[in-house]
């Protein structure tokens, strides 16, 4: 069997005021054809999964360009059409080919592409034909499209939210693309609309529940995969929002029913599903009154993994304001501050100006007498894949209590790693404010006595109605 891989991924969040250019993906991780390292990364799931059964099944395997950028505002016309390029080059050199599997994120937006992952597949079957199968590992965060389905044979969605499944998913992935080159099974789409847009955390009921009875329905009576995309509610497109996609065997009769039975099922659902966020007050109220142990607070608005850009400032204001202490917050994005550290050097106490350097959504600046408490160059968080994701130079700083993980890359809190590297030990803290929405849960919830996920201000609002949406199609509930 020869087979073709690569992979092409960012979120894109149409409402952040960060550009993602091709140092965007350089800076996160790129990886021309045949380059790609020997372990596995967070968004090169279906090459790493394709690599070891090549090696299992003699295969013949063609490896891809492989490219991952943070999340953040629109992709340049630019950087998306000289990277779709090298994809659609490395596949042509490959070619002929009887499978391609593909590692896309499903929310990519391009100036002039508002649907990226449709226009790469509609290209990529016109280059292989008909007869090639072609499958595609999505983040379930995602935008599903007819064009993305009409130009795929499989489509399969992280289950998990943290995305602590990719590697699995990928391996189903290139499994089930395998089966079908070999005749054994034919995969039919059904795919319905929820007409809603929620977030669905797998940590909790009632999403817990319904995730692992969908597992239980795969590989029965016919249905070969079902993936929920939850949609990215950050992404003004026309295809944004909830969706059930389910592939049947040669029975699309039956996985229509099933995927309208399964999305009557969210949609019954979805007050439940509803975040409730308290405000950065309340929310510090009721950390203050839980009497021992850590407690873990998420400032969504400014994660990172969802386009933010990671330098707000309204929790550590107040936090501040109301001098509570001790307290650890990170990743905050300033390049700035951590080359004034690193000059300074550690133990030094000087007047910085922190955060709040990209626009009205990070808040003013915070100026204070700073303590340099440690500095690192290229330091590296450990990631839901197992692997590792690079911070660039990092330092942390403290003032009143308050410790603060400076860094110079764009990150979401992952790894409790990132703050016990520069000696910030989290037993010590009262409250970890963390930016990120709901990946920092598998490594921080462990250790807290309680998690409490804040609305604040910022790119990634939990509030969608402060969004002024162009292009999605509504009314989307709660959207009006």
């Amino acid at each position: 069997m020869r087979v073709f891989a690569a992979c092409l991924v960012t979120e894109t969040n149409t409402f952040s005021p960060l550009p993602t250019g091709l140092a965007s993906f350089r800076d996160r991780g790129y990886f021309p054809g045949g380059t790609y390292p020997d372990h596995m990364l967070f968004y090169a799931g279906p090459l790493w999964a394709a690599r070891q059964r090549a090696k299992e099944r003699g295969w013949v395997l063609s490896e891809g360009m492989v490219a991952s950028a943070q999340p953040a505002g629109a992709t340049t016309r630019a950087a998306y059409e000289e990277l779709r390029e090298e994809l659609l080059n490395d596949l042509k050199r490959a070619m002929p080919v009887d499978l391609v599997v593909l590692g896309l994120h499903g929310a990519m937006v391009a100036h002039g592409y508002p649907d990226c992952e449709g226009d790469i597949l509609s290209r990529v079957r016109a280059i292989v034909g008909s007869r090639t199968v072609i499958g595609v590992e999505l983040d379930p965060h995602c935008h599903l499209s007819d064009a993305m389905i009409a130009n795929s044979d499989l489509m399969i969605c992280f289950k998990e939210y943290p995305h602590t499944d990719v590697a699995e998913r990928a391996f189903e992935l290139v499994d089930l693309c395998a089966a079908q080159v070999e005749g054994k099974i034919h995969p039919v789409a059904s795919m319905v609309d929820c007409e809603m847009i929620v977030t669905m955390h797998t940590t909790r009921q009632p999403v817990r529940g319904f995730v692992d009875r969908i597992q239980k329905l795969e590989g029965k009576d016919g249905i070969l995969s079902i993936s929920i995309a939850h949609g990215f509610a950050w992404g003004d497109t026309p295809d944004m929002g909830t969706k059930v996609l389910v592939y049947s065997d040669a029975d699309k009769s039956s996985g229509d029913q099933l995927a309208r039975k399964l999305a009557d099922e969210l949609i019954g659902m979805r007050e439940q599903l509803q975040a409730h966020y308290p405000d950065v007050d309340t929310a510090l109220d009721q950390a203050l009154s839980v009497e021992q142990g850590l407690v873990v607070m998420a400032d969504s608005a400014d994660n990172p993994g969802g386009g933010g850009a990671g330098d707000s400032t309204f929790v550590l204001r107040r936090v501040l304001d109301r001098g509570v202490s001790p307290v650890a917050l990170g990743p905050l994005w300033d390049p700035v501050a951590v080359r004034i550290a690193f000059d300074a050097g550690i133990g030094a106490t000087l007047p910085m100006r922190v955060g709040g350097k990209t626009g009205p959504t990070s808040g003013a600046p915070v100026d204070a007498e700073w303590e340099v408490m440690a500095l690192m160059r290229n330091m590296q968080m450990s990631s839901l894949s197992g692997g590792a994701i690079g911070l660039g130079d990092c330092a942390c700083i403290r003032t009143n209590g308050v410790s603060v993980l400076l860094t110079t890359l764009r990150n979401q809190a992952l790894g409790t790693d990132l703050f016990t590297q520069l000696g910030c030990i989290l037993g010590d803290q009262r409250i970890v404010v963390v930016k990120s929405s709901q990946h920092f849960h598998a490594a921080f919830a462990p250790l807290a006595s309680a998690v409490i996920y804040v609305s604040a201000p910022g790119s990634v609002p939990i509030d969608l109605s402060t969004l002024e949406y162009k292009n999605a199609r509504l009314p989307k509930w709660p959207l009006k």
